[in-house]
């Protein structure tokens, strides 16, 4: 099955359909889907922002994470199965949307980005989470992240304004 064949079957879903011709489906996950962006991106930005040494440095970088991660998980399934659902509603041109397509790339390098630090910083973690700087390797992944997710929502704007109708 190609992509045309997939976003076609993805359109012609019950669900997919519903969506696309409610009048009231589709404006109410979409304001689901950005409270769960804000969700994603807020606890995001406040890690980003203590790695970077510019805000809570008088907390542990594992005490500010770890209440905020269960946060940050549980809005980004939100985000992501009500993302999905708006895009079963009119698959084809959000498949063939530019800024669709760059939002999907940088959330996949911003994970890649975390996946990274967690994997490298978890050797020294206990040897600089109690202090107010963070190591520059830290400062470098907040510093990406920040600007990545800045740009997934700057991309999810512009889904909007340059869709297809």
């Amino acid at each position: 099955m190609n992509l045309t064949s997939f976003y076609a079957w993805l359109e012609a879903t019950s669900w997919g359909t519903a969506i696309r011709e409610n009048e009231l489906l589709f404006p109410t996950i979409e304001s689901i889907h950005v409270i769960a962006i804000t969700l994603v991106f807020g606890t995001i930005a406040l890690v980003d922002l203590r790695l970077l040494c510019l805000t809570c440095r008088d907390t542990r970088v594992s005490q500010l994470t770890r209440p905020l991660l269960t946060w940050t998980w549980s809005a980004f399934t939100v985000a992501a199965i009500s993302g999905s659902l708006l895009f079963s509603s009119n698959a084809a041109a959000y498949g063939h949307n530019l800024y669709f397509r760059i939002k999907m790339l940088l959330m996949l390098v911003a994970g890649i980005n975390m996946l990274l630090f967690h994997f490298f910083s978890s050797r020294t973690w206990q040897s600089w989470d109690h202090l107010p700087d963070t190591p520059t390797r830290a400062r470098v992944a907040g510093a990406i992240s920040l600007m990545l997710w800045i740009a997934v929502v700057a991309c999810g704007r512009w889904i909007g304004f340059t869709m297809l109708s």
